[in-house]
C-alpha cells in the first residue's frame, strides 16, 4: 500500500497560520479538540505557524506511538518549561539519561509494597479530615483538598501541613491555572514584572517553596530516619553508579510530590463524589461493600481487594472525568512510521508535535460501546463482557513515562473513599447545577460543587 503523509491528513479551515486555533484552545480546549475529532476524524493536521501539529484521537494509533515509538518522544518543551517553574528539574520535565536516572531511583519509593506501607499515614489524613465534618452542604472541593493536602504532607513528612493547609491548597490550584494559560504563550514574561496574575504567582510559589524548605531542613537537621517520602528520597541509592539524589533534586521531587500528589488526587475525588451522589444506588453498593468487607475497621491495603464495586466507581469516574484531561503532549525526535490500522504506514516528521487527549480516548464510543458519556462501573468489575481496549483508558498516561505515582494515587483514593462511605452518604443539592469540567491542568468543576452531607444509618 501507499504510505501516507503528514500533509496528506486531513485538516481543518485554519485562518491567521493557526493563530485563531491557538486563540481558540486558551478559550476552549477541550471544545475545540472534541469539534476537531467530530468533524476530521482520527488523525487531524493542525498546523501553527511553522509548528507541525498532529492530534491522535484513535486508542491503538495512541498505544503504539507511546509504546512501540517511546525512544522517539520527549515532553512538549513549552509545556516543561512551564513546569519547571513551579516544579524545578523533577522527574516531571527532564529528559534523557537525566530522567531515566532520577526515575530509576524514585521508582524504588513507589514500589506497590512501598506505597503500601504508607497507607497508615492516609487512613490517619483522612481520620483527621472526615471526623470534623457535621451533616449539611458541604463545598467538596475545599474538603477533598484539605483531604489529600493532609495526606500528602504525612506521607512525604510524617505529620500533617497544620494551619496553612487551605492555604498551601489554593496556592497549587492557582499555579495549575496560571500554568495552562501560560503554556498557550511562546514565553513566560519574569514574574517580577508587574502584570496581571504575577503577584499571585509569587505568593503561591512562595507560599510553597517555604513549607517544603522548613520540612526537609528539619529532617536534614535532626538527623531522624523516618520511613515516610522524604526519608525515603533521602536514602535511595543508584546501584548503577549514579549515587543519591542531589539536595536540589530531593526538594524538586518533594515539591513534584507536594503539588501532583495532591491536586490529581483531590480532582478525581470530586468528580467520584459528585458521581455517587448522582446515583444513589451505585453509592449504597459502594457503602454496602465497604461495611461488609471493613466491618467498621479503618481501610488497609490488603483489604483492598475485597473492596471491587468501589475501587471501579473510582476508576469509572476516572474515565467520565480524567484529571489530566488533555496536554499529553510529545515531541518527535525522528521521523516515525506509524503503522495504521489497515496496514498502512504514516510518515510523521521529525518535530512533529503531537497531542493525546484521554477526554476524548475515554468516551469513545468504539471503545466504549454500553453508553460512552454514562457512569457504569460493572466496565471495570472483574469479568465485564467488554475488555478494554489497550490505549482507551490513560489517567496515569502511558508507556515508559507512565506515572509514577499511580499506585500511591489508586490506595490514596480507595482508602479516603471508604472512610467517606463508611461515615457519610453523599445527596445533590436541591436547585444546584450540574457542575460544568473546566479545564486548568486538571479537570475541575467550574465554580467548585456543594454535595449535601447525610450521616450514614
Amino acid at each position: 500500500m501507499e504510505p501516507l503523509h503528514y500533509d496528506d491528513l486531513p485538516s481543518p479551515a485554519n485562518r491567521w497560520l493557526g493563530l485563531s486555533a491557538l486563540s481558540d484552545m486558551s478559550r476552549d480546549y477541550l471544545g475545540l479538540l472534541t469539534r476537531l475529532k467530530q468533524e476530521q476524524g482520527d488523525m487531524v493536521r493542525l498546523p501553527i505557524l511553522s509548528e507541525k501539529t498532529l492530534d491522535l484521537f484513535d486508542p491503538e494509533l495512541v498505544r503504539r506511538l507511546m509504546v512501540e515509538h517511546a525512544d522517539a518522544l520527549i515532553r512538549w518543551e513549552r509545556g516543561t518549561e512551564v513546569f519547571s517553574e513551579s516544579v524545578g528539574q523533577s522527574v516531571l520535565v527532564t529528559e534523557g539519561a537525566t530522567w531515566q536516572r532520577q526515575r530509576r531511583l524514585l521508582m524504588q519509593a513507589f514500589t506497590p509494597r512501598k506505597v503500601a506501607g504508607y497507607a497508615a499515614l492516609m487512613a490517619e489524613a483522612g481520620e483527621a479530615g472526615l471526623s470534623e465534618l457535621q451533616p449539611g452542604i458541604i463545598a467538596m472541593d475545599g474538603l477533598f483538598s484539605r483531604l489529600t493536602m493532609d495526606v500528602i504532607s504525612r506521607t512525604l513528612f510524617s505529620r500533617p501541613i497544620g494551619p496553612n493547609t487551605d492555604e498551601a491548597a489554593a496556592a497549587v490550584q492557582r499555579l495549575s491555572e496560571i500554568g495552562l494559560r501560560e503554556m498557550f504563550w511562546p514565553a513566560t514574561l519574569p514574574d517580577w514584572l508587574p502584570l496581571p496574575g504575577k503577584a499571585g504567582k509569587r505568593r503561591a510559589l512562595a507560599l510553597i517553596n517555604g513549607l517544603l524548605h522548613e520540612r526537609i531542613n528539619e529532617r536534614r537537621h535532626s538527623g531522624e530516619q523516618l520511613s515516610d517520602l522524604l526519608g525515603m528520597l533521602l536514602s535511595v541509592r543508584d546501584d548503577e553508579g549514579g549515587g543519591a539524589l542531589s539536595e536540589q533534586e530531593v526538594f524538586d521531587q518533594c515539591m513534584l510530590s507536594f503539588q501532583a500528589g495532591h491536586e490529581t488526587s483531590a480532582t478525581a475525588l470530586l468528580w467520584w463524589s459528585w458521581l455517587m451522589a448522582r446515583h444513589p444506588e451505585a453509592q449504597q453498593r459502594a457503602a454496602d461493600e465497604v461495611a461488609q468487607a471493613l466491618a467498621g475497621r479503618t481501610p488497609v491495603p490488603e483489604e483492598m481487594v475485597k473492596l471491587p464495586w468501589l475501587t471501579a466507581t473510582l476508576k469509572e469516574a476516572m474515565r467520565l472525568y480524567p484529571p489530566a484531561a488533555a496536554l499529553l503532549t510529545r515531541r518527535l525526535t525522528r521521523d516515525v512510521d506509524l503503522t495504521l490500522n489497515d496496514g498502512r504506514q504514516l510518515r510523521i516528521p521529525r518535530r512533529t508535535m503531537v497531542r493525546i487527549t484521554p477526554w476524548l480516548l475515554h468516551r469513545d464510543p468504539r471503545s466504549w460501546p454500553e453508553g460512552p458519556d454514562e457512569f457504569r462501573p460493572e466496565r471495570f468489575l472483574p469479568g465485564a463482557p467488554h475488555e478494554i481496549p489497550r490505549g482507551a483508558y490513560l489517567p496515569f498516561g502511558q508507556g515508559p513515562r507512565v506515572c509514577l505515582g499511580q499506585h500511591f494515587a489508586m490506595l490514596e483514593m480507595q482508602i479516603l473513599a471508604a472512610q467517606l462511605l463508611q461515615r457519610w452518604r453523599l445527596r445533590l443539592v436541591d436547585g444546584e447545577p450540574e457542575p460544568v469540567p473546566r479545564l486548568a491542568v486538571t479537570l475541575r468543576p467550574a465554580g467548585g460543587l456543594r454535595l449535601r452531607l447525610e450521616a450514614a444509618a
